[in-house]
């Protein structure tokens, strides 16, 4: 999706751009006002604004046409906004772009920091910082942790997006139950893991009788930040002295591509990491086929839980590990982008679409985007949930499976590991830079990279190689 994603952007951005102000400057004389409650009706100068809301979002919503309709009522049910809530079915970003770019408009759009940051650069979204300050809700720490501002501030604090889930991070992701039995400790150092990784293959630790496991299996290069945390490397792009440069490409990632090729060579990496998708390295790990994976932290919870729906008996157990420590003994895992609610400049109702905003993050917002939709998704009684058949089936999920408002605990509590992995996350974990082009330069990082984990290059011959044509194509400085 990311490939397609700046594409699309530079080719309909101007035609949006031009729509968007013409339609949509006074829109900003709203900055610094008192946000209403949801209870009353917007406060504006002169026409009132009409109490409804054409929204677009990639996951907030029903799991079915139908169901979105349902969404949609719940919605009014609970705010009286009237919503219009367009969810495409794929291609999320193409569509979104093209219905913009046609001159259509929207009060709310959900899309990622990647896509926020292109949008503001060409001036597409409102700012919210204002509002932001002027909000009791968003301000409220127990509500939003006030340092998650800094994932969407740009470079002059300005803020044009605010957070519609919680977004985890990735991290290995081991068989504790297989340390337990072949009696090892939870590895830190390269050595650690790799003694680890290696007993994983050899030391039947399925109990099948069969040299069928391997120790470590990925999905390509995806989330690897975990063990190039050991060479104090960060995934993508960072931003020294207003210059750009990938990590991965310097001489200090050629130790840690070495290692990954020991581990290839001696049948301790799965042979076919370099062309894995994520579903199949995860149905390795759930197989009892591998002892350890790349992945988000909320995927601890959720193949701790598909095996003990399987058999509630079973040792399994996932955990989540912070990784390999730099040299200066602290750890370096990856953020996710957080997915954002945006209101562009020609939005009709701004002030509606804020104050949906501030409802979205309250108990009533969250039970709708994790829950659903009450007697659909779920019931309540006496302040006690239980879930349908249907509730069941979609997992908690309609856009939020988790959020940041401590006030309102999950009512299910969180499914095993979870907690833990998303601690580690909170404690180690940053974001990277996505600029615009990162989708260029991931072809060349994962060509030559593949190149020194598989043996066909040395690994500084692969560094070199790599960096030559980043520099070349003009993707780093």
């Amino acid at each position: 999706m990311k490939a397609k994603k700046s594409k699309v952007v530079s080719s309909m951005v101007a035609v949006l751009l031009v729509g968007s102000l013409a339609a949509g400057c006074s829109t900003n004389s709203n900055s610094g006002s008192e946000t209403p409650k949801m209870s009353d009706q917007p406060k504006t100068e002169g026409k009132k604004e009409e109490r409804s809301l054409r929204m677009m979002s990639a996951v907030i919503g029903g799991k079915t046409p139908e169901e979105n309709v349902l969404f949609e009522k719940e919605i009014e049910r609970l705010t009286g906004i009237k919503a219009k809530l367009e969810k495409p079915a794929s291609d999320y970003n193409t569509k979104l772009m093209a219905a913009v770019s046609s001159g259509e408009k929207f009060d709310l759009l959900q899309v990622s920091k990647e896509l926020m940051n292109t949008l503001t650069a060409q001036g597409i979204l409102m700012p919210l910082t204002d509002q932001i300050k002027g909000s009791k809700t968003l301000q409220d720490p127990e509500v939003l942790p006030p340092q998650e501002w800094d994932q969407v501030k740009t470079k002059d604090g300005k803020i044009y997006g605010v957070f519609s889930k919680f977004q985890g991070g990735t991290m290995p992701i081991v068989r504790a139950d297989w340390l337990k039995k072949l009696n090892l400790q939870e590895p830190k150092t390269f050595d650690e893991y790799y003694k680890v990784l290696k007993a994983f293959t050899e030391q039947d630790p399925d109990g099948n009788g069969k040299k069928d496991t391997y120790g470590l299996s990925t999905a390509g290069m995806y989330e690897l930040q975990g063990f190039f945390s050991g060479a104090g490397l960060k995934q993508r792009y960072v931003e020294k002295d207003g210059k750009l440069d990938v990590p991965y490409s310097t001489d200090a990632a050629i130790p840690v591509y070495e290692w990954l090729n020991k581990l290839y060579k001696e049948g301790i990496l799965d042979p076919n990491f370099a062309t894995n998708d994520t579903g199949k390295m995860r149905n390795l790990f759930l197989a009892d086929r591998v002892g350890m994976i790349t992945y988000w932290d909320a995927w601890v919870g959720m193949l701790n839980n598909t095996r003990k729906l399987k058999d509630a008996n079973t040792p399994f157990e996932a955990k989540g590990l912070p990784g390999i420590p730099g040299a200066d003994g602290k750890y370096m895992l990856r953020r996710g982008d957080p997915d954002v609610w945006v209101i562009p400049v020609n939005a009709q109702s701004p002030k509606t679409a804020f104050e949906f905003i501030e409802w979205w993050h309250s108990k009533e917002g969250i039970v709708l985007g994790s829950m659903g939709i009450k007697d659909n998704d779920y019931t309540e009684n006496g302040g006690k949930y239980e879930l349908t058949q249907a509730g069941k089936d979609h997992a908690m999920d309609h856009g939020v499976p988790f959020w940041y408002n401590k006030k309102f605990p999950n009512p299910f509590g969180l499914l095993p590991g979870v907690k833990e992995a998303q601690d580690l996350v909170m404690k180690n974990a940053t974001l990277e830079l996505t600029p615009p082009k990162w989708a260029d330069a991931e072809k060349i990082i994962n060509e030559y990279s593949f190149k020194a984990i598989l043996g066909e290059m040395p690994a500084a011959d692969a560094v070199k190689k790599m960096r030559e044509q980043l520099k070349s194509a003009k993707l780093i400085d």
